[in-house]
């Protein structure tokens, strides 16, 4: 599978506009990173802040596809409460030949209440979510697979497809990968078992370290449960992050990280430092590593870690790992 892959997850606090977000891609994509990475948020954590700006995940990501050349893009992780299955597959596939073949989907059950209540948006108990995403990635990969003519029909209880023989075509083969992740310790890895190309460990702040080494390792038992050879999908974390080249650079960056326990379990240091961190992740499992940056205007700490901190980890074999190699 690779090198380990650095990447840059972007969730801004107070929202985004379309140029700032491509700014930040930008300076992702000159500094030598594997990917850019969005939220699907259209509310920030305190639904009362009247300076967040929305904007919807996939619209910013097409425009990227264009804007950007090199960058792998998706999203991390979109909620499959924001779009019914057919018109995402399309939205998906259309991004994924504007880009050349560069864009993932992420996808999760979604779980702020209030932001899909200040939207109209319908918000179904945590069995229901969990139920309409296993059938929406039923319904996209179907879709994606139903190539030479042949028609997909689909007949759930939540979604109906009827014989459609016109699919979304997108320019990856088979498709684009999948990611799914999260902390749930039974449908969130069966789920990922049978549709994941990647499995995404969530945040540290659960448990740490073993809490990661323990998703991955459940992960892995429910792709045996299916016959899947967990070696053929990749394990990545997230990993809220400041670096600094000096210690003024440092505090002024930690300080924006979100909440004490999301502080106590980032990177914040200098680009050894942070380098020891991701090093840590890759030991837990996993092969890919989601930088979470939270002052999307401060193009020169991407420019920082992109100089100091990816050389210290682009040689971390992973054989050393238990991750893919």
């Amino acid at each position: 599978m690779g090198d380990l892959r650095l990447r840059v997850l972007m969730e801004p606090r107070h929202g985004a506009r379309y140029d700032e977000v491509l700014a930040l891609a930008l300076a992702t994509e000159h500094a030598g990173f594997d990917a850019f990475f969005r939220s699907d948020h259209l509310m920030g954590v305190d639904p009362t802040d009247p300076s967040y700006r929305p904007t919807d995940c996939w619209t910013t990501l097409g425009g990227l596809a264009r804007d950007t050349a090199r960058v792998r893009l998706g999203a991390l992780v979109g909620a499959a409460t924001f779009r019914a299955p057919g018109l995402l597959a399309t939205i998906v596939a259309s991004v994924d030949e504007m880009s050349g073949g560069r864009v993932e989907l992420g996808l999760g059950t979604g779980w702020y209440a209030r932001e899909h209540a200040a939207f109209g948006l319908p918000f179904p108990g945590t069995g229901e979510r969990f139920d309409r995403l296993e059938e929406q990635l039923a319904i996209i990969t179907g879709l994606w697979g139903a190539g030479d003519g042949r028609g997909f029909s689909f007949d759930g209880t939540h979604y109906r497809v009827e014989d459609n023989r016109t699919p979304p075509r997108p320019a990856q083969d088979p498709h684009p990968p999948i990611i799914i992740g999260g902390t749930g310790p039974k449908r969130t890895p069966a789920i990922a078992a049978r549709y994941a190309s990647e499995f995404n460990g969530a945040l540290t702040v659960d448990g740490g370290l073993a809490g990661l080494r323990e998703r991955f390792a459940v992960f892995a038992r429910a792709c045996e449960a299916i016959g899947r050879d967990p070696a053929g999908a990749r394990r990545s974390a997230v990993l809220p992050v400041a670096c600094g080249a000096t210690a003024a650079e440092v505090e002024r960056r930690g300080a924006v990280i979100g909440s004490e326990l999301m502080r106590a379990n980032a990177a914040i240091g200098s680009p050894e430092q942070v380098a020891e961190r991701i090093t840590d992740l890759a030991d837990a499992g996993a092969d890919t590593v989601y930088l979470h940056i939270y002052d999307i205007h401060d193009l020169d700490h991407i420019a920082l870690i992109g100089a100091e901190v990816l050389p210290h980890v682009a040689s971390v074999p992973l054989s050393r790992t238990g991750a893919l190699s």
